[in-house]
């Protein structure tokens, strides 16, 4: 399912830096993790590889707090699709979350590349 954050163009998270990620999960009601992700530098394009497989290497370890942090992050991202579920004989998996993962590359295609043009792309 494509989350209609992506056709309004709220993708600002692309654009936080480290600073920006750490207000925002405190904003989501976990200020005992600020240190977490700026400590990792985890910035809004890293943002897509935060799940419960990865929480524990950042210093988070409260199960339940990780249920409720993915959430948020699959909330924020707009995806639905949790990655740890998905078995290699589904189809394809949700082009907003292989945008992201393209979008958090850096350099100049990772840049350039449009939410627009990776659908033409990926369709073709």
């Amino acid at each position: 399912m494509i989350s209609s954050n992506i056709f309004r163009g709220s993708m600002e998270f692309l654009q936080w830096d480290i600073r920006d990620v750490a207000r925002w999960i405190e904003s989501v009601g976990f200020p005992q993790y600020k240190a977490c992700f700026t400590e990792n530098f985890i910035s809004g394009r890293k943002l897509i590889y935060v799940n419960c497989n990865n929480l524990p290497k950042l210093g988070i370890t409260d199960f339940k707090d990780m249920q409720v942090i993915c959430a948020r992050v699959r909330e924020l991202l707009g995806i639905t699709e949790t990655l740890w579920s998905r078995s290699i004989a589904d189809p394809r998996r949700d082009p907003v979350a292989l945008f992201l993962e393209k979008k958090s590359r850096t350099g100049e295609h990772a840049e350039a590349l449009t939410f627009q043009r990776f659908l033409y792309d990926f369709y073709q």
